[in-house]
C-alpha cells in the first residue's frame, strides 16, 4: 500500500522539463533493489490524447499530466521513495516492495529455490557480500557439508567434557555420575554462551575486515583482555563462577571472532608469491613457539610463593604483563605496510594531494593511519549513504534539487554541504552503479571543499568549483598512486547499499 508524503516547499521561479524518463536499467548491479512500479496514467481517456492549447485558444480544455518523476531512492529491502514534483512542491511517495523478473531470478542464489526461500536478513546474515556472485562456484556445497561436520565435532567435545572432568575429581565411573554431568553441562554451558559472540560478529561485521585489518585485531585484544578480566574476578565471587566464566568466555569469543577472519587479511598480505598455505603453516610455528615459552614462564610466577597466597599480586602482575602485551600488539600492527586503499588511507592520500599535490608512499602512509580511531571521528566529517531529503532541507529545497540533479549528472554520486551543522559536515549518497572509485573521487572532492571552504561565498558555486577542480586534478592523483607503488586495482572503498538513489530526470 503506498503512502503519500507532501513536503511542501517555497518555490520562486523554475521552468519544468518536459523531456521524457531516462531509463537506467544498465546500471544497475546485482545488489541493487528493482525498478518501482510505472507511474500511474494521466486523468486523460484513452481515446482523447491530450491537445496543447495554443495562444489562441485556451478555453480548449487541457489534459492533466502526471507528476514528473525526479528521482527514485532505492533500498536494500527492496523498497523505494519517489521524489515528484506537484503543484510546486517536492512530494515523497513511498512505494512497497516490487520484485521484476530479472532480480527474482539473480534472487534465487545460483538456481536453488530453498535458499531463495530465505528472508534477505537471513541471507546477509550467513553468506558473504555478493552472494553468490562474489564467491567460488563449490562455496555453498562446502558450507552445507562443513555446518554438519562441526556438529558432529562439537558433540564429541561436549561428551568428552564429562570424561576430563570426572579425571580429575567430579563424580567417578563408580560414584556419582549425576555431579560429573552437571559439572560438564555448566561448563559446555559457558562454551555455547561463548559461541553466541562468535556468531553474531561473523553474521553482522563480516564485511569490515577487509577494510581495517589492523584496526579490528586490535580491538580484539582489548575486548580479550576484558574477558580475562571477569575470569579473573571468579576467585573473588566463587559463587558466581558460572554467570562470570561465560561473561569471560563471551567476550574472548567476540574477540576471537575479531582475531581470526582479521589475522587472515594480514596473512594474505604476507603472502606475495600466493603461498598463502605456507605462510599460515609458519606463523604457527611461530605462535606454538610464543605459546610453550609464554606457558614455561607463567608456570615460575605461579610457582612464586608470594603470588600463590596473594591475589592482589596476581591481579597486579597480570595487568602489568597485560598492558605489555597490548602495547607489543600496537607495535606489531603499526609496522604492517599495505599497498591497499582503504578509507583511512585514501583520507590521508586525498588530503596530501589536495593541499600539496603529492601522494605519500606506501611506508609513510602507512605509519600515519591511525590504528585505533573510526573513521566517523576523522576530519573532515562525512556521511555516506544519507537520504536524498536530509541533502535538501531548507527554503530553497526545489532549487537545490535542480542544482544538485545538474551539477552531478555525469558523477556516480551526489555530494553536498551541512552548511547548518556548527561543524563542517559533508553529505554523500550515491547512485545505482556507483563504484570504489566513486567514493574515492568523493572523497577528494570533500577535502577539497574542507581546505577551501567559505562561509560567506554561495553554497552550489563551491560545489560547482570543487567539482570542477577534482576533474581536471583526479587523473594527476591516480597517476600519482601508480608510480608511489599503490594498488589501484584493490581499493577496500564499500559503497553504502543500503541506500542508492536511480536518477530518472532533471527538473
Amino acid at each position: 500500500m503506498s503512502q503519500t508524503v507532501h513536503l511542501s516547499f517555497p518555490h520562486r521561479a523554475f521552468l519544468l522539463s518536459r523531456r521524457p524518463r531516462r531509463r537506467r536499467s544498465s546500471r544497475q548491479d546485482g545488489g541493487a533493489p528493482p525498478p518501482p512500479p510505472p507511474p500511474p496514467p494521466s486523468s486523460c481517456s484513452r481515446g482523447s490524447p491530450p491537445r496543447a492549447a495554443d495562444h489562441e485558444d485556451a478555453a480548449i480544455p487541457r489534459c492533466e499530466a502526471p507528476s514528473p518523476v525526479v528521482l527514485v531512492e532505492r533500498y536494500g529491502d527492496g523498497t523505494a521513495k519517489r521524489y515528484t514534483l506537484h503543484d510546486n512542491s517536492l512530494s515523497k511517495i513511498s512505494l512497497g516492495k516490487h520484485i521484476s523478473d530479472e532480480n527474482e531470478i539473480e534472487g534465487t542464489l545460483a538456481d536453488d529455490l530453498k535458499l531463495a526461500l530465505l528472508p534477505d536478513s537471513v541471507k546477509d546474515f550467513i553468506f558473504p557480500s555478493g552472494f553468490p556472485e562474489s564467491v567460488s562456484d563449490d562455496y555453498l556445497q562446502y558450507m552445507l557439508l562443513q555446518f554438519p561436520t562441526n556438529v558432529t565435532g562439537w558433540i564429541c567435545h561436549a561428551l568428552v567434557t564429562s570424561s576430563l572432568l570426572k579425571a580429575v575429581g567430579v563424580g567417578s565411573f563408580s560414584g556419582s555420575t549425576a555431579a560429573a554431568s552437571a559439572a560438564a553441562i555448566r561448563w559446555v554451558s559457558k562454551d555455547g554462551i561463548g559461541a553466541v559472540g562468535r556468531l553474531l560478529i561473523g553474521g553482522r561485521f563480516g564485511n569490515v575486515f577487509d577494510d581495517d585489518p589492523k584496526q579490528w585485531r586490535m580491538y580484539a585484544d582489548f575486548i580479550g583482555s576484558a574477558g580475562s578480566i571477569f575470569d579473573l574476578t571468579t576467585q573473588l565471587y566463587p559463587a558466581y563462577f558460572l554467570p562470570l566464566a561465560s561473561l569471560g568466555n563471551l567476550a574472548k569469543a567476540v574477540a576471537r571472532g575479531l582475531k581470526d577472519p582479521s589475522f587472515r587479511v594480514i596473512q594474505n598480505h604476507f603472502a606475495m608469491s600466493g603461498n598463502l598455505g605456507e605462510v599460515a603453516a609458519k606463523e604457527e610455528v611461530w605462535e606454538v613457539a610464543a605459546q610453550l615459552l609464554g606457558l614455561a614462564i607463567g608456570i615460575l610466577i605461579l610457582d612464586t610463593p608470594g603470588l600463590v597466597k596473594s591475589y592482589q599480586s596476581l591481579a597486579l602482575t597480570w595487568t602489568s604483563v597485560r598492558l605489555f602485551h597490548l602495547w607489543l600488539r600496537y607495535q606489531s600492527l603499526s609496522v604492517l605496510k599495505f599497498n591497499t586503499i582503504n578509507i583511512k588511507r585514501a583520507r590521508i592520500l586525498v588530503k596530501s594531494h589536495v593541499s600539496s599535490s603529492k601522494v605519500p608512499g606506501c611506508d609513510e602512509c602507512n605509519a600515519r593511519e591511525n590504528i585505533l580511531v573510526w573513521q566517523r571521528f576523522l576530519k573532515p566529517y562525512i556521511r555516506f549513504g544519507v537520504p536524498f531529503e536530509e541533502m535538501i532541507r531548507g527554503e530553497k529545497a526545489i532549487s537545490q534539487v535542480s542544482e544538485l540533479l545538474k551539477l552531478y549528472g555525469k558523477e556516480e554520486y551526489i555530494l553536498s554541504v551541512n552548511s547548518s551543522h556548527e561543524d563542517f559536515e559533508i553529505f554523500i549518497a550515491f547512485k545505482v552503479g556507483a563504484t570504489s572509485s566513486s567514493v574515492l573521487r568523493g572523497l577528494w572532492q570533500a577535502n577539497w571543499l574542507h581546505e577551501n571552504w567559505d562561509n560567506a561565498a554561495d553554497v552550489n558555486n563551491q560545489l560547482a568549483l570543487s567539482l570542477s577542480e577534482m576533474e581536471k586534478r583526479f587523473e594527476d592523483f591516480l597517476q600519482q598512486l601508480d608510480e608511489a607503488g599503490w594498488d589501484r586495482h584493490n581499493i577496500t572503498l564499500r559503497v553504502p547499499k543500503e541506500i542508492l538513489i536511480d536518477q530518472i530526470s532533471a527538473i
